[in-house]
C-alpha cells in the first residue's frame, strides 16, 4: 500500500531526463526517475511500464534502448581486474577494444600486499578510470565491471592463477571486499561501477573446463569454495556474480540453483547475475544438458541468472528462446519480471535514471593514468613484492656496477585481463636510475634452424617464414630464444624483430609480443636420436580440437612453414650462434653485483583456456641463474611471475631472491624501491610455494582439498615457501598474547633498525573434532607500520561463531566444544606465540541412519562422483567402477533390519560395516528406472547389527543412489 500512494503521488510530476545513447530527445517524467523513491519502488514502477518484449530483450549482455521512455543501450561486462582491461564494440562485431589505462600488479600481487586498506584505494582508482572512459564512450565502456576473481587458488597450476588472490578463502574474501568497496565507492545508495565477482563456483581448471565437474563435497563446498563469495557478497562489495564454465557436482554451473537463493541470502542488497561468454549455448551443444535453447534459457532464468553474454551484440538468438521458453510454459512473465528488476536495479544505482546522473555522473576522462594513480600504482607493485631470501646482500647500495640480465629484465608484460601500458619502466629502467652502470642482456640464445635434409635455413622476412637455400645463417636465418617452462619456447626474429607465429596459415613473423586469445607463437623444440628436432607447434590448444595430430612444423611444396602430422615433421638441425646464459655470465663477472631477472610472460605456457603441466622456470632460466651465480657470488634473482616457481636451486645457493608480479607501468621503479632500500618489503605470499609437482595432486581436477591434503590448510608436505611468507629488512618481536573476552591482543616490536611493516597473522586449530580439521586456519591479519623501536598492540576479534565449520551429518554449522591452538605469527609457517581458547559448544551425536539421510552427506569416500539429482536442484552419488564407496562414520545402529534407498538408474548397493570388504549386511537391486532423473524406492533386508560403527554403501557403476534410511 506504501508503494501504491507513492506512485499516485507522483502521477503527474514531471522530470528531467539525460540525454542517453538511444533515448528519446524527450521523455514525459515518470516515478522511475524519481531518486527520492526507494529502488524497489523504482524498478517496479519502470518494469510494469515494459512490454514483454522489452522486458526480455533487456536479459541479453547488449541491452537495448527504449527511446520510448528514454532509455539507452547498457552494455554489460568491463574487464576491470587490476584496472580497466578491455571492453566490446558492439557496432563492430564486438571488436575488442583495449584500453590505455593505469595497469596495476595482477589480482595475485594486489593481494600478496594483505593491505585491504590499499587496495580499496586501487579499486577506487579503477572505479574512477572506469568512469572515465564511460565518459568519453559509453556504448562501450559499461560501468558493470566484470571483477574481482574470488575463486580460491587451491592449485597454482591452474591457467588463470594470476587472476586469483590467495588460496585462503578468508584472505581471498578480505581482498575482494576491498576492491568490490573500491569500485563501488562510499556513497550509501548509488554506485560507482558495479562489481561482479568471477566465477561461481568451484573452477580452477581450464581443460575441457566446459565439460567438467568439479567433485566437491559438502564441507569443501561450503568452507571453502563458497566461503569467498560469502564474504564479499555479505559485506555488500559486490553486486552479483558471473557463473563459471564447469559443471559443479554433475550440474552446469550455468543453472546452479545457488545463483538464485543462497547466493541473494548473502547480500542485503538486489544481484544482478550474468553468465560467463557463451556459456549458455554450451548447455545445448558441449555439455548437451537441454535439448533446446529454449528449456536451456528458461533453466538459466529460473536458477538465478538474469543476462546472457552471448552472441556478441546479437540477442535475436537469446530474446527467440526466451520467447519460445514464455510460449511453452517453461517461464512465466513473474520470472521475467523478477529477472529484468535485476538487470535494472544495478543501472538505478549507477544513477542512470537520476535527473543528474548520480553522484559519479561528473568523474572524467582526465582521471585516467592521472599521476596520482600512477603514485598509487608504484606504492601497490612495491608492498606486493615479496622477499624470498636475503643473507645479507639486500638492500644494495646505490651507486656501483650492475649486470642486469634476464628474458623479463628490459620487457614488462600485461595480461589478457590487463590493460595497455601507457608508458614502461622496466626492471632495468629501475635499477639504471639507482646505479653508476649497468649491463644488461636477455640471456637468450640466438639460433639458427635448417633443414637436415636440404641444407637450407628457416628464414624470416616481410612475407611467411620460409625455407632458404643460403650457405651460411643471416640475420634472415637467426632467431633469439626464449624458454619460457613446460619446455615452451618463444623465436623472435633477429631480422624483423618480430615472434614467429602461426596466423591460421604458413608461418609468419607478426607480432612483437605473444597476444590475443589465441596465442600462436609458442614452440617446443622436441631433440630426436639422430641429434635433430622437431618443431612442435604449442599455441592454441592444439591437442584436442584445433589441429589434432597436425601439430608439427613441416615444409610446404612452396618452402613455407606449415602444420602437419608428426609422420612428415621436418628434421632441423639446431645451431647455437650465441650462447645467451654463457654471454649473461661474462657480463655478470665484470660487475660488481648481478641482478638476474626470470619469470613468465602471462600469454606463454599457461592462462586462460590452458593449464600448467608444471611450475618450473624454464630450463635455460635455470641455467641462466646458476651460471650467473657461479660467475658472481653478489647475485640476486628477482622472479617476475604470475605464480609460484620451483626455484629449489636457487633457494639454495643465491643470496637474495625477490618476487613480484606482472605488476604494471611502474614495476621498474617498485622492484628498485624495493631493492635498494626505499621501501621495506611488506609483501606475503598468498600460496603455498611448493617444491615440486610432487608435493601435488596427480590430477589438477581433485578439487577436494581434504582428501588431498591441498593448500596450507591440509597438506603436511614441506614446502619451499610457506602461505604467508615473506622477508623483510627489520625484525619484528611479538609479546605474549591474551586472548580474552572474544578478543585476541598481541604487542608487536620493531626491533631491528629499518621502519618497517610487518603483517600480522593470527591462525587457529582446532584441537578435536568429529572429523579431520585444518592443521591451522588464518582467522585474521593486520599490517602494522613500525619505527625502530616502536610497538603498537594489534587486536583480533575472535568468537566462538568465528570457528563454525560445517557438519556434513545436519547439513550446518556447527560449533563444537574443543581447546583450540590460537596463533600468531610472520606467516603459516612462523609462529611466534601461542596461546589457547576453550571453546563451549556442541558435540555432534552419532548418525542417526533410520532416518532419511543423503547420500551426499557422506563421511568418506572412495572413486565416487557427486551428481545431479535432477537438472534443477539436489546432489546425488554414484559409482565410477565396482568397488566404489562412500562412508557414514559413528552411526548409532539400533539392530535396524531393512534398508530402504531411493535411487535411479539399475544396479545394486551392498551395505557392509567396517571397511568396504567387511561383513556384508545385505544388498538392494534396483531396476532399470529408464532415466537417471526417474527414482524409485528399493529395500532389502539387512543381517540384524547394533552399535556405533561406520557404515559402508557401495553403489554399483550406473545407479544413482539420492538417499537412504536403515531401519
Amino acid at each position: 500500500m506504501r508503494l501504491r500512494r507513492g506512485l499516485t503521488a507522483l502521477a503527474a510530476a514531471v522530470l528531467v531526463v539525460p540525454l542517453v545513447p538511444g533515448a528519446a530527445s524527450a521523455a514525459p517524467g515518470y516515478p522511475f526517475r524519481d531518486p527520492s523513491l526507494p529502488l524497489e519502488a523504482r524498478v517496479g514502477d519502470l518494469v510494469g511500464r515494459l512490454t514483454l518484449d522489452e522486458k526480455i530483450s533487456l536479459l541479453h549482455q547488449y541491452q537495448p534502448a527504449i527511446p520510448r521512455l528514454g532509455i539507452g543501450l547498457f552494455k554489460t561486462g568491463t574487464e576491470a581486474l587490476h584496472g580497466v582491461a578491455w571492453s566490446s564494440d558492439h557496432r563492430n562485431n564486438s571488436a575488442k577494444i583495449d584500453a590505455t589505462a593505469t595497469v596495476f600488479p595482477q589480482a595475485v600481487g594486489l593481494a600478496s600486499t594483505w593491505d585491504p586498506e590499499l587496495i580499496e584505494r586501487v579499486g577506487s582508482a579503477v572505479g574512477d578510470e572506469l568512469r572515465g572512459f564511460h565518459a568519453q564512450n559509453p556504448e562501450i565502456w559499461g560501468l558493470n565491471a566484470w571483477a574481482p576473481v574470488v575463486n580460491p587458488l587451491r592449485d597454482p597450476r591452474w591457467g588463470r592463477n594470476e587472476e586469483g588472490y590467495s588460496e585462503d578463502p578468508l584472505l581471498t574474501g578480505a581482498i575482494a571486499t576491498a576492491y568490490g568497496a573500491g569500485l563501488q565507492g562510499d556513497d550509501p545508495d548509488h554506485l560507482k561501477v558495479a562489481p561482479t565477482l568471477k566465477h561461481y563456483a568451484a573452477y580452477n581448471n581450464e581443460t575441457k573446463r566446459d565439460v567438467t565437474s568439479s567433485n566437491v563435497p559438502q564441507r569443501v563446498l561450503n568452507e571453502y569454495e563458497r566461503k569467498p563469495f560469502e564474504i564479499a557478497l555479505r559485506n555488500n562489495a559486490a553486486t552479483g556474480v558471473m557463473a563459471s564454465y564447469n559443471l559443479i557436482n554433475g550440474r552446469p554451473a550455468t543453472v546452479d540453483p545457488d545463483l538464485g537463493t543462497l547466493l541473494r541470502d548473502w547480500s542485503d542488497r538486489r544481484l544482478f547475475n550474468v553468465s560467463d561468454a557463451w556459456a549458455p549455448t554450451n548447455l545445448t551443444g558441449s555439455q548437451g544438458y537441454f535439448a533446446t535453447q529454449a528449456e536451456a534459457n528458461a533453466a538459466t532464468i529460473k536458477a538465478g541468472l538474469d543476462s546472457f553474454t552471448v552472441d556478441d551484440a546479437d540477442g535475436g538468438p537469446t530474446t527467440t528462446a526466451i520467447k519460445e521458453a514464455v510460449t511453452r510454459g517453461l517461464l512465466t512473465e513473474a520470472d521475467i519480471d523478477s529477472a529484468v528488476g535485476n538487470a535494472l536495479s544495478i543501472r538505478f544505482r549507477l544513477g542512470e535514471f537520476d535527473p543528474d546522473g548520480g553522484p559519479y555522473a561528473g568523474i572524467s576522462p582526465s582521471v585516467i593514468d592521472s599521476p596520482a594513480h600512477r603514485a598509487l600504482a608504484r606504492q601497490t607493485a612495491a608492498e606486493a613484492a615479496v622477499l624470498l631470501k636475503n643473507n645479507g646482500i639486500l638492500p644494495l647500495p646505490a651507486g656501483g656496477s650492475v649486470a642486469v640480465v634476464g628474458p623479463t629484465a628490459d620487457e614488462l608484460y600485461s595480461d589478457w585481463y590487463g590493460g595497455q601500458l601507457p608508458y614502461e619502466v622496466s626492471i632495468l629502467d629501475g635499477i639504471t636510475e639507482r646505479a653508476s652502470s649497468v649491463s644488461t642482456g636477455t640471456g637468450a640464445d640466438r639460433i639458427a634452424l635448417k633443414d637436415a635434409a636440404t641444407g637450407r635455413y628457416v628464414t624470416a622476412g616481410p612475407g611467411p617464414v620460409a625455407l632458404t637455400a643460403t650457405d651460411s645463417a643471416t640475420a634472415a636465418a637467426q632467431f633469439d630464444t626464449i624458454d619460457w617452462g613446460d619446455g615452451v619456447s618463444t623465436l623472435r626474429s633477429v631480422a624483423t624483430g618480430k615472434l614467429v607465429g602461426y596466423d591460421w596459415g604458413p608461418f609468419v613473423t607478426r607480432n612483437e609480443d605473444p597476444t590475443g586469445w589465441f596465442v600462436q607463437e609458442q614452440f617446443r623444440l622436441e631433440p630426436q636420436a639422430d641429434g635433430t628436432v622437431l618443431l612442435r607447434y604449442a599455441g592454441y590448444e592444439t591437442q584436442e580440437t584445433w589441429f589434432p595430430d597436425t601439430d608439427y612444423v613441416t615444409v610446404g611444396a612452396d618452402g613455407n612453414l606449415t602444420l602437419g602430422a608428426r609422420e612428415a615433421a621436418t628434421r632441423f638441425t639446431r645451431e647455437l650462434l650465441v650462447d645467451g646464459v654463457a654471454q649473461a655470465a661474462a657480463q655478470a663477472k665484470k660487475a660488481r653485483t648481478a641482478v638476474v631477472v626470470v619469470g613468465t610472460d602471462p600469454f606463454v605456457a599457461g592462462r586462460e583456456v590452458h593449464d600448467r603441466a608444471g611450475l618450473g622456470l624454464g630450463a635455460r632460466q635455470e641455467a641462466l641463474i646458476k651460471a650467473v651465480r657461479a660467475a658472481n657470488p653478489r647475485t640476486v634473482v628477482v622472479v617476475q611471475s604470475s605464480y609460484p616457481q620451483t626455484i629449489n636451486w636457487a633457494q639454495q645457493h643465491v643470496p637474495g631472491i625477490l618476487w613480484t608480479t606482472h605488476a604494471g607501468a611502474e614495476t621498474g621503479h617498485a622492484v628498485a624501491d624495493v631493492l635498494y632500500g626505499d621501501v621495506n618489503p611488506s609483501g606475503r605470499l598468498t600460496q603455498t610455494w611448493y617444491r615440486s609437482t610432487d608435493q601435488l595432486p596427480d590430477d589438477l581436477l581433485r578439487y577436494d582439498i581434504q582428501a588431498t591434503d591441498q593448500t596450507y590448510l591440509y597438506s603436511e608436505e614441506k614446502p619451499l615457501y610457506a602461505f604467508g611468507h615473506g622477508l623483510s629488512y627489520t625484525s619484528f618481536r611479538y609479546g605474549v598474547p591474551v586472548v580474552r573476552d572474544g578478543k585476541v591482543t598481541v604487542t608487536v616490536t620493531n626491533a631491528g633498525k629499518r621502519a618497517g611493516d610487518e603483517v600480522v597473522q593470527l591462525y587457529t586449530h582446532q584441537r578435536t573434532s568429529r572429523d579431520e580439521t585444518p592443521n591451522k586456519q588464518l582467522r585474521g591479519f593486520r599490517k602494522v607500520t613500525l619505527r625502530p623501536g616502536q610497538s603498537t598492540t594489534v587486536t583480533f576479534g575472535l568468537t566462538a561463531s568465528d570457528l563454525a565449520r560445517w557438519d556434513q551429518t545436519r547439513q550446518r554449522w556447527v560449533v563444537e566444544t574443543s581447546v583450540h591452538d590460537v596463533l600468531l605469527g610472520s606467516s603459516s609457517a612462523d609462529i611466534r606465540q601461542r596461546a589457547t581458547l576453550a571453546v563451549k559448544g556442541e558435540t555432534i551425536p552419532p548418525r542417526d541412519l533410520s532416518k532419511e539421510t543423503r547420500a551426499g552427506t557422506f563421511d568418506a569416500y572412495e572413486g565416487i562422483r557427486l551428481l545431479d539429482e535432477s537438472k534443477a536442484r539436489g546432489t546425488v552419488t554414484g559409482a565410477q567402477t565396482a568397488g566404489d564407496w562412500i562412508a557414514f562414520s559413528d552411526a548409532a545402529l539400533r539392530g535396524g533390519t531393512i534398508f530402504t534407498a531411493r535411487a535411479s538408474g539399475a544396479g545394486t548397493i551392498q551395505v557392509r560395516l567396517g571397511s568396504p570388504t567387511g561383513r556384508l549386511l545385505g544388498t538392494a537391486t534396483l531396476a532399470d528406472t529408464g532415466d537417471v532423473y526417474r527414482y524409485a524406492t528399493v529395500t532389502a533386508p539387512l543381517a540384524r547389527f547394533s552399535g556405533r560403527q561406520t557404515v559402508y554403501l557401495l553403489p554399483s557403476p550406473g545407479l544413482r543412489l539420492a538417499t537412504f534410511s536403515i531401519r
